[in-house]
């Protein structure tokens, strides 16, 4: 069983959705005793930062997510992805889960539109269980104004857009993260989700 973090901010049912398609088990819940029991989790997102923290914070679920990050597959999308993170600085300084190293900041790319949005090339970074079986080409679908700043060694895939833009991260361990929408991103999208649900 998948746990898909329903908290308020999230693209929750496009993901369910997927999930399904893909035969994958998976519920909505923000119950902190549903997410500790289930196999796997993901953290959804879409919005700004402060506010998304903020109810991820009243839900009181900060804390289950960054012990449960310790022993089962996590993996954030979009604004989920960048709440892995330590700190963003969109409107507002603001804290993230600390479990990613790195910051968020609005993308610096002169001349080109922001937000960046729209379908990209994937670039290959360190190994990642979760980007095996893609095609060598192989694009995805982007929405967002702010990225991820984070070192090399957590840096799984990028795209050029007035520079390299994070795309997916990866500790090494059970915690992922995709900027793109992978729920967006057609069969490289669902084969994405597939990978992560062969991790259950």
């Amino acid at each position: 069983m998948i746990a898909i973090v329903d908290y308020g901010a999230g693209n929750i049912f496009s993901v369910k959705n997927a999930l399904d398609h893909l035969g994958l088990a998976s519920e909505l819940t923000d119950d902190a005793k549903r997410i500790e029991a289930a196999d796997a989790v993901i953290l959804p997102g879409v919005g700004a930062f402060p506010s998304a923290m903020r109810m991820l914070t009243q839900k009181g679920l900060t804390g289950v997510l960054k012990a449960e990050a310790k022993r089962k597959p996590l993996l954030g999308i979009c604004l989920g992805m960048q709440m892995l993170l330590e700190k963003s600085y969109e409107f507002e300084e603001c804290d993230g889960l600390g479990l990613i190293p790195g910051t968020v900041e609005r993308i610096d790319a002169p001349g080109l539109i922001i937000p960046h949005m729209g379908w990209n090339r994937l670039e290959r970074g360190v190994a990642c269980p979760l980007l095996e079986g893609l095609p060598e080409e192989a694009f995805v679908y982007f929405v967002h104004s702010y990225a991820a700043k984070c070192p090399d060694e957590v840096l799984a895939a990028w795209v050029g857009y007035g520079g390299r833009v994070p795309a997916m991260v990866y500790d090494g361990g059970y915690v992922y993260g995709a900027q793109f929408h992978p729920e967006k991103s057609g069969a490289v999208g669902l084969q994405i989700l597939r990978n992560f649900g062969g991790l259950v």
